[in-house]
């Protein structure tokens, strides 16, 4: 007769673990999502600053840049203001991180029986769906600004401001896996964002610039971001072919215009980047 050991546990198939992972991710992305609707104020804060470009800045330089056949700066500097959202709240959310890490949770975290994989994954997936949340509410403000909208044209900024938002949020990861400090992480992140958005073509035309500014806005990663948003917007416009040559959609890299497919590819890569490079410091995280 055959004797069972009751003391032999059973054996975990791969499909197990993956839902254990996939678990703690979306926890993780629960638990983002409860923090920003339960914080109004975070709401609120983070619409306030594109809102100023978009209207102080936007009717501020109007008149300076004057009306191209009815096309004017403010419908230019839209999606801009629109990533502008995104980027800042992808950036900052985690910002969290760096709250865990001081009041001890995040070793509690890290001390799960679970990959650090998943605790990245889910980090970056929760900060993404609520900076994207964010940008898409700043779709309400377009036609303030004679933006017209379409339904088509809403899911497809969706979903670049999705692809923008992983990215950096990973990106955001990846630098709070580096410090412990909050202040130094919001003075590292003000240090980053602000040169990051103004040389991505969010508030001019990337045509025409000295050859030294160009430069620094071809290595932005955000630079491919913001042009496939404007590419959206603008297809769905009326935009008279002299506001085309004056407010120009397209990076010129090599002397050669990329399409919007490689662009998204850029950011995709970016993003798959700062994801393994925050696996890989969180797997260091003590």
């Amino acid at each position: 007769m055959t004797v069972t050991s009751l003391t032999t546990p059973p054996t975990l198939g791969a499909d197990t673990d993956l839902r254990a992972e996939l678990r703690t991710a979306g926890m993780i992305l629960e638990r983002e999502l409860i923090r920003f609707v339960r914080t109004r104020v975070r709401i609120v804060t983070g619409l306030t600053q594109p809102v100023l470009f978009l209207f102080v800045l936007g009717y501020g330089i109007s008149p300076l840049v004057g009306t191209t056949q009815g096309f004017d700066f403010r419908k230019f500097v839209f999606p801009g203001v629109v990533a502008m959202s995104v980027v800042s709240t992808a950036i900052f959310s985690a910002v969290s991180i760096v709250w865990d890490r001081e009041f001890g949770f995040l070793r509690e975290m890290l001390v799960a029986p679970v990959s650090r994989a998943s605790l990245v994954l889910g980090k970056a997936a929760g900060g993404a769906t609520v900076a994207t949340l964010q940008g898409t509410i700043m779709l309400v403000l377009a036609p303030v600004v004679g933006v017209h909208l379409t339904a088509l044209m809403v899911v497809e900024v969706i979903g670049c401001e999705l692809l923008m938002a992983v990215a950096l949020t990973a990106f955001g990861v990846f630098v709070a896996s580096r410090i412990s400090r909050m202040e130094s992480f919001q003075v590292v992140m003000q240090l980053l964002l602000l040169p990051m958005l103004f040389l991505s073509g969010a508030m001019f035309p990337l045509a025409g610039l000295p050859a030294w500014l160009a430069v620094l806005t071809r290595i932005n990663p955000l630079t491919y971001a913001v042009d496939p948003l404007r590419r959206v917007v603008f297809a769905v416009q009326h935009v008279p072919p002299l506001a085309r040559q004056r407010f120009p959609t397209g990076v010129v890299l090599f002397g050669h215009t990329l399409s919007m497919g490689a662009e998204l590819g850029i950011v995709a890569a970016f993003a798959a980047l700062f994801l393994a490079l925050a696996i890989s410091a969180f797997s260091r995280t003590a």
